[in-house]
């Protein structure tokens, strides 16, 4: 199966209002696809119906073959979400093996984990004395713990330095290469470029889905910023 994910005419309302709006598109095994909007134009939302944990309106969601949410996918997916998703009282460490344990990654996971994240110097260290950049790259360890064939991961970078961010879609590209297929959403439109393949998105609806080459291209833009106003504009 080339196809990771298959999202057909996708619809979630919230609060009384379409905040995604018959959305279709799929995501490549061994790539990385970018997700890329304004903050508030539904990438969340989107990401969470992917993962299983958004209730839909209408339309298809399938990961890995099976509807989003299916059981069997608990250990098949890694997600990280925007806020941290570790326990603050607990050391790293600690987290990593809890969740290591649930998920019944092999031995080796949280050393592997703690290194690609670039934590292995604050593994004994309580998550609550972290900063911001170093607590979504604990989260973000999680998420790797196991393997997982989809990866979708929300603003993974969002408070990191540029070294840090150039470590981890270095990261992200390896583990694309090893078959992964991973959804990654940004607002940071400098990052598209890094991207195999981009959705970018706008009020709730997909505007273009295609390679970052192809979308200058298409515009006749010399960035992929300039292409995303051009197509705005139309």
């Amino acid at each position: 199966m080339s196809t990771a994910v298959d999202v057909g005419g996708l619809r979630v309302v919230r609060g009384g209002r379409e905040v995604v709006r018959d959305v279709t598109f799929e995501v490549p095994r061994g790539s990385v696809t970018g997700l890329l909007g304004p903050s508030g134009c539904g990438k969340t939302t989107l990401l969470r119906a992917v993962v299983g944990v958004q209730v839909v309106a209408s339309g298809r969601v399938t990961v890995l073959g099976h509807p989003a949410g299916s059981p069997v996918l608990r250990d098949r997916i890694g997600y990280s979400t925007q806020s941290p998703s570790v326990y603050a009282d607990l050391t790293v460490a600690e987290n990593l093996r809890y969740f290591a344990s649930i998920l019944r990654a092999p031995r080796g996971d949280v050393d592997r984990v703690l290194e690609e994240v670039g934590l292995k110097g604050n593994a004994d260290q309580l998550v609550t004395t972290l900063s911001g950049g170093e607590k979504g790259r604990a989260s973000l360890a999680v998420a790797l713990l196991g393997k997982p064939e989809v990866i979708v991961l929300d603003e993974p970078t969002v408070g990191l330095d540029p070294v840090l961010r150039e470590d981890l879609w270095l990261l992200f590209h390896r583990l694309a290469d090893a078959g992964a297929a991973l959804l990654v959403s940004s607002h940071v439109m400098d990052e598209a470029a890094r991207c195999d393949r981009l959705l970018l998105m706008r009020e709730g609806a997909i505007l273009a889905d295609d390679t970052p080459d192809a979308l200058r291209a298409r515009t006749g833009a010399q960035d992929l910023e300039q292409a995303f106003l051009a197509l705005v504009r139309r």
